[in-house]
């Protein structure tokens, strides 16, 4: 190594450091007692220090490039965040101590407070403690001027209590095609807007969240000569990696499997923060024998924990994204990163093939994002889609054959449960059809056909 380059090594070591609360003089007593492991088993300086060490040295870390910072391979998404400013306090307050400093939010979320409360959590504590990343959720047409869009920009620094944004997203891109990207983001100069603000310094890294068209993503890379994409936010996870297209679009086209988008990233250059690491939670509800196969092969770890080992073991992945709304569920997430055990190749071959035979459940493709919601009828969409897949997953659903001697049997079991579940004013059967869902659904469900679909299924059979 060259000395400048050591020198410039040591000094992003000893500045990640004094993020984690070291001073100056015991950052560079650190130093000197070994290299700081960022990618696979960073224990080298925890174990130097023994009881001494903080909880936050225990947490794998990954360097963002180009700037060299370390960045949590455990990312907090907040889109879920309880009700409470003052849980949402304890949260954040626990995960910081534990090495947690990438926090994910966005204008949309919570119906426009995430962001409030967010910035209220992060704001007490130093700035250089934690990377806040928010997004352009300009995706309803009303917002597509530039004016109306400046303003939400604008408008994420006051409710973040922040003079700069660390990771800055175009929202959820790719829903609408080439057409909708432009009329968002091109056409009305808004892209051009933030690569100034990121080259005057109030962006530090700009990227975007990938859903749907996947022309869009290709578009958007092949174009990365003119943007330089800092980073991209996709959705990633054992499951989606080989069998995404299989979900199927409204358009008959189906998202792109989550290898290629991965490679596609990997081979430019620009890394990765991933979304729905575990599909909505459903990898971390899986079957019986599926369960039982993960039993057998790691006896103490949840089906959460290999979701999240399976992700975290990608190298060009800079953090992984938890909605974690209850302490119990931060506390085992922050386990399974501190240090983070990758998967080995033997263990890769087992989940992928449980991927291969969980693509052939008849689920619902929804992540219970939400973003379809509210609905004018008031169906709670994600709340339907939940239940059914669970339905699935636990093998309760009365499919595929009605003949079948216990049809009949679970057919009632199923609806009464459904019956308890949803009330009545929720349920699938208060779809109108009118569509104004389809635009929203990152996943592009055929959400009013998936409806009808469970419709059918609760209808109370014909004497």
């Amino acid at each position: 190594m060259k000395k400048n380059d050591k020198q410039q090594h040591e000094m992003n070591r000893r500045q990640f450091l004094e993020r984690l609360g070291f001073g100056s003089a015991t950052a560079l007593s650190l130093i000197s007692l070994g290299s700081l492991q960022v990618i696979g088993s960073p224990r080298t300086i925890a174990n130097a220090l023994g009881d001494d060490a903080p909880e936050s040295l225990k947490m794998t870390y990954r360097v963002q490039n180009g700037t060299g910072e370390h960045i949590s391979l455990l990312g907090f998404g907040m889109m879920r965040l309880p009700r409470e400013q003052e849980q949402v306090n304890e949260l954040v307050d626990y995960a910081l101590a534990h090495g947690v400093n990438y926090f994910d939010t966005a204008p949309v979320y919570g119906g426009g407070s995430n962001e409030t409360a967010t910035g209220n959590a992060l704001s007490r504590h130093p700035r250089n403690k934690y990377y806040v990343a928010t997004k352009m959720s300009n995706q309803n047409e009303s917002l597509w001027s530039f004016e109306k869009s400046k303003e939400m920009y604008e408008n994420s620094f006051k409710k973040l209590q922040v003079d700069y944004i660390d990771y800055y997203l175009l929202h959820s891109v790719g829903g609408g095609g080439i057409d909708n990207l432009k009329a968002r983001f091109i056409d009305n100069g808004l892209l051009d807007f933030l690569l100034e603000e990121r080259k005057a310094g109030r962006i530090r890294h700009l990227g975007f969240s990938y859903h749907g068209d996947v022309k869009v993503f290709d578009w958007l890379l092949d174009n990365n000569d003119k943007y330089h994409w800092d980073f991209v936010q996709i959705q990633m996870n054992y499951l989606d990696w080989t069998h995404a297209q299989r979900r199927g679009g409204r358009r008959g086209r189906g998202d792109a499997n989550a290898e290629y988008l991965y490679g596609r990233l990997e081979k430019l250059g620009i890394q990765a923060v991933i979304m729905e690491p575990l599909r909505g939670g459903g990898l971390a509800n899986v079957q019986d024998d599926v369960r039982q196969q993960l039993t057998r092969a790691r006896k103490d770890d949840t089906p959460a924990r290999w979701g999240f080992r399976w992700v975290g073991s990608k190298p060009n992945v800079l953090t992984a994204l938890s909605g974690m709304n209850r302490m119990e569920h931060l506390k085992e997430n922050l386990d399974t990163f501190s240090p983070l055990d990758p998967c080995t190749t033997v263990e890769n071959e087992l989940l992928e093939r449980i991927a291969d035979k969980m693509s052939g459940m008849p689920t619902i493709g929804c992540t219970t994002c939400a973003y379809c919601m509210p609905c004018k009828h008031g169906v709670d969409i994600p709340g339907n889609f939940a239940f059914y897949n669970k339905a699935v997953v636990d093998g309760r659903l009365p499919l595929p054959d009605a003949s079948a001697p216990d049809y009949e049997e679970k057919r009632q079991a199923y609806l009464t449960a459904y019956q308890e579940a949803i009330p009545s004013k929720a349920r699938a059967n208060r779809c109108q059809d009118c569509g104004e869902c389809l635009p929203k659904c990152p996943q592009e469900l055929p959400i009013p056909t998936h409806l009808s679909r469970l419709v059918e299924m609760t209808r109370k059979k014909q004497a």
